[in-house]
């Protein structure tokens, strides 16, 4: 027995055991920019902190720098990392796809720097990106603001949406990054959907499974394809002042029919973060989206799409459900039952 080689190890092991997971992070990170930078030396993270937000991954900061045969570099870097339970079954490799495609664009958008698409540096999935300025505030619009103010922010966010679906897809190549929809945009998001319903149910829902078969019966054509956001709301986004400085979370970016995002920011169990009660209500935002795209708003279109986001957030208070039971998440969900009223409303009313 080599007791030399023995005492070594112990000694490494008891020192992993003390490690922080920040210290943890930040080995694992030099490893990933001397991968991504053969050249890279003299690198240093500082000011790591895990941030808050973010149900389904783990958001870290820090500022990065190093030497390579190109000189001298600093960065201020986000680290988004998947976490081990998760609300949304996504793919590193799409949400880099999108971002790169993006710096090309006027759409506010972190720029990316690498990936670990399978976790072989990071333990898990992840994206490095720059940090923007800017404070996420899910409830911006209807928080201590003057009137004013809040109503400029709301402007910005229908003019950033339609600079979103006004992105030339085709020319950034995100149909080969994302692929286009293989039936009509409404069944193919309708039918992504319920396979994750399927994915994670436990126990029987008729009431979703209604409202499912009437989801399939009125999927409505569409007027274009468009690269959508697929959770379209202040809480993902930066605000400075009143600059909409970044749009975040592009893990459910794809190409589809522009009225699903529109759909959601009108879906009418989340009008507190997206409206404005007397001033910046569902009218108002079709009318500036109608403006700003020059496309026309079918209204039974968009209430389709108004059920769907409703049934899409069953569908996600399911999958946190699954979660908890599999031991993955620590955040104890109830069934979506409160949903059931909205959706069945608005079908009555469509």
């Amino acid at each position: 027995m080599n007791l030399s080689l023995d005492a070594q190890g112990l000694t490494e092991s008891v020192q992993a055991e003390k490690s922080s997971p920040a210290d943890q992070v930040a080995a694992d990170l030099r490893r990933l920019i001397a991968h991504e930078i053969p050249s890279a030396h003299d690198i240093r993270l500082t000011a790591l902190v895990r941030a808050a937000g973010g149900l389904s991954r783990e958001n870290w900061s820090l500022d990065a720098s190093w030497v390579d045969d190109h000189g001298s570099h600093s960065h201020r870097l986000m680290l988004m990392r998947d976490a081990a339970g998760t609300l949304l079954n996504t793919e590193r490799s799409r949400e880099f796809a999108v971002l790169k495609a993006l710096e090309g664009t006027n759409v506010p958008a972190p720029r990316v720097h690498w990936m670990d698409p399978q976790g072989q540096f990071l333990g898990a999935p992840s994206v490095v990106m720059q940090r923007m300025p800017g404070v996420c505030d899910y409830m911006v619009l209807n928080g201590q603001r003057p009137l004013e103010e809040r109503l400029t922010l709301a402007r910005g966010f229908i003019a950033l949406m339609a600079a979103i679906h006004g992105v030339d897809w085709r020319g950034c190549g995100l149909a080969q990054s994302l692929g286009l929809p293989k039936d009509s945009p409404a069944r193919a998001e309708l039918s992504h959907w319920e396979a994750e319903y399927r994915r994670v149910q436990l126990e029987p829902h008729p009431e979703l499974d209604l409202v499912l078969a009437w989801l399939k019966a009125k999927a409505p054509a569409t007027q274009a394809i468009a690269l959508v956001h697929g959770d379209f709301k202040p809480g993902n986004a930066l605000v400075l002042g009143l600059q909409i400085t970044a749009k975040l979370d592009w893990e459910t970016a794809h190409l589809g029919d522009p009225l699903e995002d529109l759909g959601w920011v009108t879906n009418p169990v989340r009008r507190r973060e997206h409206q404005i009660p007397g001033h910046w209500e569902r009218g108002q935002i079709v009318d500036a989206y109608q403006t700003l795209t020059g496309r026309s708003v079918n209204g039974a279109d968009l209430s389709w799409w108004n059920v769907l986001a409703c049934w899409k957030l069953a569908v996600i208070q399911l999958t946190a459900v699954h979660e908890f039971v599999a031991g993955r998440y620590n955040r104890v969900f109830q069934t979506p039952s409160w949903l059931y009223r909205p959706m069945f409303q608005m079908m009555e009313a469509a």
